[in-house]
């Protein structure tokens, strides 16, 4: 995908996604628990608190996902990965700088108005830090979902969600690194959710 008004190269890009992330659909949560030995979650505010309340609070939301951002994707181009659900098939209107990259039916159903379609938008982007904060802002308060930032070799993946972040690695030693850079934001729970 190139920036700006130029097309974006949606079969590239689909064949990037399916090396590196087999039959897995481009959207956040999708991901899942079969990728468990790269993954780790941390939670965006202290005491696994899930939403901020003020300023102070989306303040510290801002500073972990930016944190980690920072580590996984200084000085790199990112794409951000942003799903819109409707229940028609033609692709509903985007930000300006956000490409249509893919759609497919989520929730089929025999009647019409009860179909569920998924249409992902791609941006790319040189990643600075505080780039992201309004769309990160909006996961935080439950108005965006299923967000990914991930490099354009799509090795790394980073899914803000509601109450914190799952990230994606390269490896298992990657994984533990980052976790013990930020222990402090791990969940206590013993499955790391």
């Amino acid at each position: 995908m190139k920036r700006g008004g130029d097309r974006v190269d949606r079969e590239e890009l689909t064949a990037l996604w399916e090396r590196r992330w087999p039959g897995v659909e481009p959207v956040g949560y999708e991901i899942g628990s079969r990728t468990r030995d790269v993954w780790v979650r941390f939670h965006s505010l202290p005491q696994s608190k899930r939403y901020p309340d003020d300023e102070r609070e989306y303040a510290i939301v801002l500073e972990r996902h930016n944190t980690v951002l920072d580590e996984l994707f200084a000085g790199c181009e990112v794409y951000v990965l942003t799903p819109r659900w409707s229940g028609r098939p033609s692709v509903p209107r985007m930000r300006r700088d956000a490409k249509h990259w893919r759609t497919w039916l989520q929730a089929d159903d025999p009647a019409p108005e009860f179909r569920t379609y998924c249409h992902v938008f791609v941006e790319r982007r040189r990643w600075r830090r505080g780039e992201l904060d309004r769309l990160l802002r909006r996961v935080a308060d439950e108005r965006e979902a299923g967000v990914i930032v991930t490099d354009t070799g799509m090795r790394r993946l980073y899914h803000p969600y509601d109450g914190g972040a799952d990230v994606y690695l390269t490896t298992a030693e990657e994984r533990d690194r980052l976790k013990e850079r930020h222990a402090d934001w791990l969940s206590r729970h013993p499955g790391g959710w």
